[in-house]
């Protein structure tokens, strides 16, 4: 069986949708599985081994028809994705994504069955045009992950649990390790990495709240901070590290998926927006503290029940107190350090605090067992 998944982006997105490989591939083994993503978003696929093809695609660039050089190169790619696609004779395409781009995608692969999600589950109803089995996730599955689950079930694959793989390079890892030897902090050792970037200005907790915390933890917490950032974020990163909390405190350098994800292994807590960093985190296992205010915690919150999801009262992020999330931390790090807590890496789901928000942990967990999805 050949089977085309169509998740192009974002970052994070791509992360959610990680276990659907892995389930794919554990029900069956000897199907071929190729991923279509965004050639941005592709490097989160390296080295995969449930999948047997990764195929980058550029819609971000093929919407730039400034010229008719540019206009010529995109209908090339067109034409060659195309032939590719029926050159691959896909009998499944699986289309995570719910946009009219991916549905059209999905089409393409000319594949007999094309699986999508019915149309009050896609942000661009007109995605079910290019699917012919809709699939509406069962109440249960509240987090994206397990609604992308959803998805493999007219295959009849059901994941017991949520499987995620992200890519290893030794290589980035040694480079990670050096900086914090020179930076004077330790792997795990009270290492708190805040991430302050996001995609969407909204989705960003204040800089002067990252500060202050980033205070509260090294001198009230005896921790240490490091804090990441992303393109056109330095000056803010910059800010929240100061010049005041030398050896406690440190800015880290421009960073690769790979260097970032050598990080995030080496957190003891990251704290982070609904952005990649943070998904990324909790597909590793690395204890996060969410902070939503206009996306759902429950929806798209660090999936497992080890990691905390904080969402603000009035949906703003300036509504999140640095008090609140001060506390989340430090029980976090407690958690993590205790002989009684949970330190394990593996994901597994430990009791939720009711003031904090979270998505579910496996497909068996404290949600109950999953009810059937609706497949129309």
């Amino acid at each position: 069986m050949n089977i085309a998944l169509v998740k192009l982006s974002s970052i994070g997105d791509v992360v959610h949708a990680l276990p659907v490989a892995a389930a794919l591939r554990t029900a069956l083994p000897q199907a071929r599985l190729a991923w279509i993503v965004e050639r941005r978003e592709a490097a989160v696929l390296r080295g995969n081994v449930a999948l047997s093809e990764v195929v980058p695609v550029d819609t971000r660039g093929w919407r730039r028809f400034r010229s008719p050089l540019v206009v010529a190169e995109t209908t090339g790619a067109l034409v060659a994705l195309g032939r590719h696609l029926r050159a691959s004779r896909f009998d499944v395409a699986i289309d995570l994504q719910g946009l009219v781009k991916s549905g059209v995608i999905a089409a393409a692969t000319r594949a007999p069955l094309r699986i999508g999600f019915a149309a009050t589950h896609c942000r661009e109803p007109l995605n079910t045009l290019f699917s012919n089995r809709r699939v509406t996730p069962p109440p249960s599955a509240q987090h994206v992950v397990d609604r992308y689950l959803s998805l493999v079930e007219p295959l009849g694959v059901r994941a017991a649990a949520a499987e995620f793989s992200l890519p290893t390079d030794d290589a980035a890892e040694e480079r990670v390790e050096e900086f914090l030897a020179g930076a004077g902090l330790k792997s795990r050792d009270r290492l708190v990495v805040l991430n302050p970037g996001a995609g969407r200005p909204d989705k960003r907790w204040p800089a002067v709240h990252f500060r202050g915390l980033a205070r509260r933890l090294v001198h009230d917490a005896k921790a240490s901070v490091l804090v990441t950032w992303g393109p056109h974020e330095l000056g803010e990163a910059r800010t929240i590290a100061g010049d005041d909390m030398a050896g406690r405190a440190a800015l880290a350098p421009p960073t690769s998926l790979d260097e970032l994800l050598a990080v995030l292994r080496r957190a003891s807590v990251l704290v982070a927006g609904d952005t990649g960093p943070l998904h990324m985190a909790a597909a590793l296992g690395t204890p996060c503290v969410g902070l939503y205010g206009p996306t759902s915690a429950a929806r798209n919150g660090p999936y497992g029940q080890v990691h905390r999801a904080l969402a603000s009262p009035d949906g703003t992020m300036t509504g999140l107190a640095v008090e609140i999330v001060f506390r989340a931390v430090v029980d976090a790090l407690e958690r993590e350090t205790s002989p009684n807590g949970n330190a394990s890496r593996d994901g597994a789901a430990g009791e939720a605090s009711p003031s904090k928000v979270q998505g579910s942990a496996s497909r068996d967990g404290a949600a109950g067992e999953a009810s059937p999805s609706k497949v129309l």
